[in-house]
């Protein structure tokens, strides 16, 4: 008798030791159900991945929205609406969101974009955009007879800029007195490079030149050497587009192997 009151005793101290340990485990207990802390943790990374910073004092606003959310969850329980069919669809597709972004992210892992794979990208930009820039003004027409009297009239002495703002139909450039700023001459179509490249440094375009777009009359303001961005300043976009382009290529090697009937 006296050996199992020592027992039962032994097993009460036990117990009371083992219990803290436990709570420790635990955000709270919500109606007898345990919250689990690593709920909370997960919380926490779901916030941190919306790009908010999570801060120690923040602790308690989680621990907070987690018990509020046991609360709602079992309310949601004792109403029979995890039963529903609009939940269990929405359950499907939050798990097919969920477990989608896990994919990718597990591919961006195994499939990172490499240092050398943005230099490449970067020298072949440069040798794209090397040489020279050009900053040159146009007036944009739809006939050539208008493309004429515009160049007949800056030659009499009216401004190239305010014939711009009143007759261009390039409503972009037209607003600011023709003005296109420091531009490689392969961003514009063929008709205009050539036209523009022939010009003499303040010249104008003494015969309309025609494109796809209508009929340009070409002022050349200025020319330099190429101005490039630094390879450190364009880095990180270069590396976002390179796994861009990696993502859509994986994307599409899983649709393409897929048999969809």
């Amino acid at each position: 008798m006296k050996k199992q009151i020592l027992l039962t005793l032994a097993l009460v101290a036990l117990t009371a030791a083992l219990t803290p340990c436990a709570m420790a485990q635990n955000v709270a207990i919500v109606n007898g159900k345990a919250i689990p802390k690593e709920r909370m943790d997960a919380l926490a990374q779901q916030v941190a991945r919306s790009g908010r910073q999570v801060t120690p004092d923040m602790q308690g606003q989680l621990r907070d929205e987690v018990i509020a959310r046991e609360i709602f969850t079992q309310e949601a329980h004792a109403r029979g609406l995890d039963a529903t069919d609009d939940y269990k669809n929405q359950l499907e597709l939050t798990k097919e969101s969920i477990l989608i972004r896990e994919l990718f992210a597990d591919f961006q892992k195994k499939s990172p974009v490499t240092d050398e794979e943005v230099k490449a990208e970067y020298d072949k930009f440069a040798a794209a955009n090397s040489g020279k820039e050009y900053r040159a003004r146009h007036i944009l027409v739809e006939k050539e007879d208008q493309a004429k009297d515009i160049i007949a009239k800056i030659k009499k002495g009216a401004k190239f800029e305010d014939l711009a703002k009143k007759m261009s139909k390039d409503p972009g450039s037209g607003a600011n007195g023709g003005d296109l700023d420091w531009a490689n001459p392969s961003s514009y179509v063929k008709e205009f490079s050539e036209a523009l490249v022939g010009l003499s440094k303040g010249k104008m375009t003494e015969t309309p030149v025609k494109s796809q777009f209508g009929y340009h009359v070409i002022r050349l303001d200025d020319v330099r050497a190429a101005q490039l961005p630094k390879f450190e300043d364009v880095k990180p976009q270069i590396s976002q587009q390179l796994m861009q382009q990696k993502m859509a290529k994986f994307q599409e090697e899983l649709r393409s192997k897929a048999k969809v009937e």
